[in-house]
């Protein structure tokens, strides 16, 4: 039995170097990474910021605004939004698909045991021919156990290829995870700031309503001192009417803002909204990055990442393809005992097979050139996508910076609008008050004024958005150092506190 094994470890042996020696010879073509050459960003020098402010990390942005509660809301989606926890399980399932794919190169081994007992008919087939022999048993036990190892050599590089093209589909959806990562964290300071501007608005039309209650009474004052026609009274009590009528729609807007922070952060709505209810500042724009070059949009944005890796196992898949044109090349064996009596374990119930298997698709060419043609384009359709993605992204860039720059222009101009406003309206007043001008002079500075403030304080929130957007145009976020797997972040099994 000795020698028995020592032949069948030499011939194992022999094969494995000569697969070894062949594995080396991979059909299709290698990936090249396309170059993609992208001109400066025009309207980075355009956007403008607090200079005295440094610029945030561009992997934690959100603290460059400086609130705390910002700062926890963000930190609170990250770990408990479930379209992250969502993006993170496609990820497990990514890997463990590479994973499989990758195990197709190595041997397979089972072991196998069984054990029948069978009473022959005297009647069957058996029974009729050989039922008078004297060694005839109609009793039959037959127990045998043993490991079989399969074991397809990859000649050709068809499995290898396969292998790499879960391996990169795998990271483009890791990709993809750290790219959900990037809008959870963009989304959920957007809704903060439109909370912030909407509480902002919501106070500036409470201080109006006040306003325009103490002018009615003043108008009323005078009509019963007969000072004023009834015509004031009306157009003041109207003023009032219209102040007191903005406040639903901008309720309405806020609770939609903070419903949508609380889906965010993974919980339902309701469950956060008494926490925000004291009103602060809009926070101010902090500096943004002004020395953004192409590399690095295509090295931080997660969408051209994943799409330059599906572009890669595109490429594998041509190599798979092509590798049916080529013969299959499998080795088998096993090796265990067989008894149908006396000891199992023994020198004269060792049992061995070993055998080699060939699968040639030699008449099915027709189909292969189809499919190698179907992987050719599907490799075309995947750079097409990624060169999208990249002018996509520099789209994106180039609005981000440029909306960030009128937004912050619009902001300045409107502040002065409300400066010049005010001491147009106090005059007024004042001037109503010594006869010199009618109300109508008064409503209508008063209006505008209102106008005014609205807009500013809604300004202030889109300026703020409008930062979040030029980072996240920017895959702001995300640690580029680190490997995308280690942006895992699971979600919490109960919400947190504010």
């Amino acid at each position: 039995m000795k020698q028995v094994n020592a032949r069948v470890l030499k011939t194992a042996l022999s094969s494995l170097a000569i697969s070894i020696m062949l594995a080396g010879c991979a059909v299709g073509p290698d990936y090249v990474a396309p170059k993609t050459e992208l001109a400066p960003l025009h309207n980075v020098a355009k956007a403008e910021s607090d200079k005295k402010r440094p610029v945030p990390s561009i992997d934690r942005w959100w603290t460059g605004f400086s609130d705390p509660v910002l700062v926890t809301i963000v930190q609170r989606a990250l770990d408990q939004n479930l379209d992250l926890a969502a993006a993170m399980a496609r990820v497990s399932q990514a890997r463990a698909a590479a994973s499989g794919a990758g195990a197709e190169l190595l041997p397979t081994v089972d072991l196998g045991a069984s054990a029948t007992a069978q009473r022959q008919s005297l009647r069957g087939p058996i029974g009729t021919i050989a039922g008078d022999s004297p060694g005839f048993k109609r009793n039959v036990h037959d127990t045998t156990i043993g490991p079989a190892a399969s074991w397809e050599i990859d000649l050709f590089g068809g499995l290898r290829r396969g292998a790499d093209a879960a391996e990169n589909e795998a990271q483009a959806i890791e990709a993809e995870q750290v790219g959900t990562r990037v809008i959870v964290a963009a989304d959920a300071a957007d809704a903060y700031f439109q909370v912030r501007g909407y509480q902002a608005r919501l106070a500036i039309a409470q201080q109006q309503i006040e306003t325009d209650e103490h002018l009615l009474k003043l108008v009323q004052n005078r009509y019963e001192a007969g000072a004023s026609q009834g015509l004031e009274v009306a157009q003041a009590d109207a003023l009032l009417k219209s102040a007191r009528a903005t406040v639903p729609p901008l309720r309405i807007a806020l609770e939609r803002q903070l419903n949508r922070l609380d889906v965010l952060m993974g919980a339902q709505p309701g469950t956060y909204a008494k926490k925000l209810e004291q009103v602060t500042e809009i926070p101010s724009v902090p500096a943004v990055p002004g020395d953004v070059q192409p590399s690095d949009v295509l090295r931080r944005r997660p969408d051209i990442i994943a799409a330059e890796r599906r572009l890669a196992a595109s490429n594998e898949r041509i190599g798979a393809a092509i590798s049916d044109y080529y013969p299959k090349v499998s080795l088998s064996g096993a090796l265990g005992f067989d008894t149908m009596s006396g000891s199992l374990f023994s020198s004269k119930s060792f049992t061995s097979a070993g055998g080699v298997g060939l699968r040639w698709r030699l008449f099915d060419f027709g189909k292969v050139d189809a499919e190698v043609a179907q992987a050719r384009g599907a490799n075309a359709e995947a750079l097409a996508l990624y060169r999208q993605s990249v002018l996509r992204a520099a789209e994106d860039v180039e609005n981000s910076f440029m909306q960030l720059s009128q937004t912050v222009i619009h902001v300045v101009q409107l502040q002065e609008q409300v400066e010049a406003l005010e001491k147009s309206r106090d005059l007024s007043e004042q001037a109503y008050r010594a006869g010199s001008i009618t109300l109508t002079d008064v409503l209508d500075a008063d209006r505008q004024l209102l106008t005014a403030r609205d807009e500013l304080d809604a300004n202030r929130a889109d300026a703020a958005r409008s930062a979040v957007g030029v980072f996240r145009s920017l895959g702001g976020g995300w640690d580029t150092r680190a490997p995308l797997t280690v942006q895992n972040n699971q979600p919490a099994n109960s919400p947190q506190k504010l």
